[in-house]
Parts: structure tokens; C-alpha cells; sequence
């Protein structure tokens, strides 16, 4: 019934919204606009339920065919071919691109607001771009002195003021952050099922199609002084940016990627000579990380238009630039050949691309765990996104049948371009998405999220971790309170972050939300206009049932005690071991 009920919420949305064509190159999954871009780009349509039999399912199979590689290609490839706009406050649209359309084709276009109206505008030809900077002056420097680097960063104001403000036509503007939760609960309140809930929270959380051609040209922009020092090197945007489980608002991952300069490497091969460039030697590889991104970092806070608050920070395991772009609004990391981190990247964007139920899953879950202070913007004993995400991963490939596979069943449909290893760690797994064979499970949403907080509810945190390369839990290897095996580095705790308090703290919200789901009456709760299923779990539960939520702790505080005394004997082995080495 439930299943019939979704279907019908579904229906409704696709009526709404067009499909995203595989020319949108933005991988499997961008969020739809409100409306067609006049540009003529298409707009995703909201995902259909698994198990439905319907048309639309084989256009999303032709979406996928496209590899992760060639996805991100084509977006860089976009991005030089773009330019940023500050508008004027008096702004007539149709003039603006007539204008620029005189300087070459014009494939897409879209204004937003960020300090003003913003248009960010892709020519079909990169010489476009050349014949509008030859018509651009230099700012004035009657107030400052200006550095005169040429970016691909405009501001235009209008000549004649009084006469061209009676012009001014209101223009369409691409929201580029999400809504408050509560207007989200809101919404969620008119859907018919749990599936259609999280269906349409998945629409107005992950990233648009514009919010992503904007991160791709925020890269683009460091790029262009990457190269100023570095000619062969690409600035390439990784993690939520990318793997299909961004939401909007997050940050910017960039790093940059000296992949060509490999290239030369092969060519060397050739002719009767060994050649090779004279280049500064350097002790260790993270030695000329930490000089390359000081020497940008300096170079972006002195001369990068739009770029403040740029920090440091080369003593990190992994160094970056920190920095706020202020043009396009994101807050960047910037790092380099982060090249294991790429691989995360894209093995996420697979699984999100394999099956709808993945995004609409990880969205609600990390939205649940973020309203209930779980999660968190800044660094800290909690569990993060990441983490949160291999969780549901791992649950997924935990189902019967699985809805996704293990890493090491992608391993095995790797042919011989897949093969990767870095730094010693096996990072192969296929690429290509139609050779992985579509699951049988045909589970509705509304199953999933109630048996995902049942089955973390009950798991045994205190004996048992997460391995996402076999897809079943395994024996501790170490007493961290969480213990997710990194699906590469595996000799690696991506949750090693995470404190006991906080374990127990997800473990109480995590039963509190079954219980809600399993219990709830969803027809007297719509009579009486109040939130149910997933709305229900985005309110705050402490503040208004303490005495549940009491009860549903129980038993919590032993686990700690447990967890406290392995820890404790498992210290007193290991020093024992050595008193015995010595």
C-alpha cells in the first residue's frame, strides 16, 4: 500500500519535472530547477521508487553511461569555456546576453544572487571569452592600486544610469543554498508516504545543476593561477562537489592535480636521448606539497580577486589552503594529488548512481543527524557526513538481496584500466556502470529508513566494525568506540574521531526514530495536522518526550562500562606484550 502510495507522490513530482538529459553531464543526479534554464538545459526529475515499471526507468539507465571521468572532463571543460558576471543593480536581462551573445555563442546561462545579481555565462568558444576581455578596461585606481591580473571575473554598471534603469526587467534567479528545515517539514507534511517525503527532501537539498557548473568554475579560477607557476596542472573539485551527495551550501574540496606532468614520463621513452626537465629536488614529496600550496596560498591572498580569509594550514596530515570565494559564495579547501581521495569520490558516485533509494537515504539520514546535533560543520568527537554515509552504505549491502554491491565485488568487474594502486593501497573497482548488475530488492523507502534505525539501534558498536570491501561486519581490531574501516587506507578508522558519548547519543536517537516510525498513527496525525513520518524525526525529540527517550537509553550506559573494561584489559595485554619483548 504504502509502495502504491509513493508511486502516485511520484507521479505527481515527475509531472513537474523534466529529466536530465545525459548532455547535462552532471553525473547521474542533479536537482531539478523550478523551471527550464532558457539556455535549454534539461532538469532532473524526482527518482522513481525501485521495482517500478515504467518508461522513465530506461532514460535513467542512459544517464549513468557516462564514467565518473568522463562526467568530470566534461564539467572542466565547460568551465573554461565560462565567465562570472556582477550584474548592475539596474539590471535588463534580455540586453545583458544580447550583448554578450556579440561576442560568440552563448551554450547556457543562469543569474543568482550572492551580494548583488551574479550571471555566470558559458560561450560556446573559449576565443569568446578572449574577444570580451579585449573590450573590458581595468579598474580605476583613483582610491586603490589595482594587481592587473586579468581574471574571468566581471563587473559590468550601466553607461546611462537614468535612461537604461527604466529598462530593467526582473530576471529568474537560481537559489543557491536550500530551505530552513522547518519550511522543509512543511512541505513534507503534504506528501502521502515516507517515500514521497524523502523524495522531495532529496529535491530541495542536493546540489542544482547551476550550483555545480558554479563550483566547477570556482576550481577553473584557481586553476588559471595554478598555471601561472605550474602550465600542465588542472585544479579539480572532489568529495560532496562531485559524488552525487552534495547538499547545497556545502564546501568547496579542490585539489591540484599535477596528472600531465606525468604524461611527460612515457615520452621520455622516445628517441635516442634520456631527456628530462631540470626540476628542484626536494627530501620528501609532503616537503613540496607544503612549499607548492604556501607559494598559491600567498599568491591568492595577495593577488586573487575575491579570495579572503585565506589560511594556511601545511602541518595538517593532509595540508591545504583554506579560503572564502567570495564571487561564487563557497568557502574552499584546496589541497594536492589528494589522488585516494578522488577514488572515494568515486566509488560514492557510483553507488549514488546505481539506485535512487541511495541518495534519498543518505540525504534524510544526514538531515535527521544533523537536525539532532549528530553531525556537525566543524571538526569533533561527533561522527561526520562521511562517516554517517559508509553507515548507510554498508546497511544497503547488508539487505536481502543487497541493493548494492561490496567494494570488492566492484573489484572483481575491474578490467585492466581500473586497475589502480596508490601508495601501496589497492584502489581498483570497475568504472564503467553498465556492467554492474541492477539489484532485485524492491524495498520502498519507507522500509529502508525505519529498518536503518533499527538495525544501528541494535548493533553491537561495543565487538563488531564496519567493512564496506566484504560488506559484513567484522571482529574490532582496535577498542574505538566506531570503527569504519577506510574502503582503501585499510589500515585506517575514518571514525576514529568519534567518542563514546556520542556513539551512545546516535544509538538513542537512532531507537527513538523506530519507535516513532513503528508506532506513530500517520492518519490521526495528518487529521490533527501535525508532522509525521519523516517530518515527525526532524523535530528535536528530547525537549518535548524526555521520559521516552529515557527509557529508550537504557541499557546504553552498560554498553559504556563494557566498552571501558576491553579497553582497559586490552591495554594491560599490550603492556604485558612488551614487558615480555623486553
Amino acid at each position: 500500500m504504502a509502495h502504491r502510495a509513493s508511486g502516485r507522490a511520484l507521479s505527481l513530482l515527475r509531472g513537474r519535472l523534466r529529466p536530465l538529459g545525459p548532455a547535462a553531464a552532471g553525473g547521474c543526479a542533479a536537482r531539478p530547477q523550478a523551471r527550464p534554464d532558457s539556455s535549454g538545459a534539461a532538469v532532473q526529475r524526482a527518482p522513481q521508487a525501485a521495482g517500478a515499471e515504467e518508461a522513465g526507468e530506461d532514460s535513467e539507465v542512459n544517464i549513468r553511461k557516462k564514467t565518473f571521468t568522463e562526467v568530470q572532463t566534461e564539467r572542466l571543460e565547460q568551465a573554461e569555456r565560462t565567465v562570472l558576471i556582477k550584474c548592475p543593480q539596474k539590471l535588463n536581462g534580455k540586453k545583458l546576453l544580447q550583448y554578450l551573445s556579440s561576442h560568440g555563442n552563448i551554450n547556457s546561462h543562469f543569474f543568482f544572487e550572492n551580494r548583488g545579481v551574479h550571471a555566470l555565462i558559458e560561450f560556446s568558444e573559449k576565443d569568446s571569452i578572449a574577444s570580451l576581455q579585449d573590450a573590458i578596461g581595468i579598474p580605476s585606481a583613483a582610491e586603490h592600486h589595482v594587481v592587473p591580473f586579468k581574471s574571468r571575473l566581471f563587473t559590468f554598471a550601466l553607461k546611462n544610469t537614468v535612461s537604461q534603469a527604466a529598462e530593467e526587467t526582473p530576471v529568474h534567479l537560481s537559489p543557491q543554498s536550500h530551505i530552513p528545515v522547518t519550511e522543509l517539514i512543511q512541505k513534507l507534511c503534504h506528501a502521502d508516504s515516507i517515500s514521497s517525503q524523502m523524495y522531495i527532501l532529496l529535491n530541495e537539498y542536493q546540489l542544482t545543476e547551476e550550483n555545480i557548473k558554479l563550483r566547477f568554475l570556482a576550481c577553473s579560477l584557481v586553476r588559471d593561477f595554478a598555471r601561472a607557476y605550474f602550465p600542465d596542472s588542472t585544479v579539480k573539485p572532489f568529495g560532496s562537489s562531485v559524488n552525487t551527495f552534495g547538499k547545497l551550501g556545502c564546501d568547496v574540496d579542490m585539489f591540484l592535480d599535477f596528472h600531465d606532468t606525468r604524461k611527460h614520463a612515457a615520452k621520455m621513452k622516445k628517441g635516442p636521448f634520456e631527456m628530462e626537465y631540470q626540476m628542484k629536488r626536494l627530501p620528501s614529496e609532503r616537503l613540496a606539497t607544503q612549499k607548492i600550496l604556501s607559494v598559491i596560498g600567498d599568491c591568492l591572498d595577495n593577488f586573487g580577486p575575491g579570495c579572503v580569509n585565506v589560511q594556511k594550514i601545511l602541518n595538517a596530515r593532509c595540508p591545504l589552503v583554506k579560503f572564502s570565494h567570495q564571487p561564487t559564495g563557497f568557502q574552499c579547501d584546496l589541497s594536492v594529488s589528494n589522488s585516494i581521495a578522488i577514488k572515494s569520490s568515486e566509488l560514492l558516485y557510483i553507488y549514488g548512481c546505481l539506485d535512487s533509494r541511495v541518495r534519498a537515504l543518505v540525504f534524510s539520514v544526514r538531515c535527521w543527524a544533523r537536525v539532532h546535533g549528530l553531525t556537525n560543520s566543524v571538526p569533533g568527537t561527533w561522527i561526520t557526513n562521511f562517516s554517517l554515509t559508509m553507515m548507510i552504505v554498508f546497511f544497503l549491502q547488508k539487505r536481502s538481496p543487497p541493493i548494492i554491491p561490496t567494494l570488492d565485488q566492484l573489484k572483481e568487474l575491474a578490467d585492466e584500466k581500473d586497475k589502480h594502486v596508490i601508495g601501496g593501497y589497492d584502489c581498483s573497482f570497475v568504472s564503467d556502470l553498465s556492467k554492474i548488475k541492477r539489484t532485485k530488492n524492491t524495498e520502498t523507502l519507507d522500509v529502508l529508513l525505519g529498518d536503518f534505525f533499527e538495525y544501528f539501534g541494535n548493533f553491537d558498536f561495543r565487538k563488531n566494525s564496519i567493512n564496506l570491501r566484504k560488506g559484513k561486519e567484522v571482529n574490532k581490531p582496535e577498542s574505538s568506540p566506531l570503527y569504519i574501516w577506510n574502503p582503501f587506507e585499510q589500515d585506517l578508522n575514518i571514525s576514529k574521531n568519534v567518542n563514546q558519548p556520542q556513539l551512545e547519543k546516535f544509538v538513542a536517537m537512532a531507537r527513538e526514530s523506530a519507535w516513532i516510525l513503528q508506532k506513530e498513527d500517520k492518519t490521526q496525525r495528518m487529521i490533527n495536522k501535525e508532522p509525521w513520518g519523516l517530518a515527525a524525526l526532524l523535530i528535536p525529540f528530547g525537549k518535548s518526550n524526555p521520559s521516552k527517550m529515557k527509557n529508550r537509553m537504557k541499557g546504553i550506559g552498560s554498553e559504556t562500562i563494557r566498552s571501558l573494561l576491553d579497553s582497559l584489559k586490552l591495554n594491560n595485554a599490550n603492556s604485558l606484550q612488551k614487558a615480555v619483548g623486553k
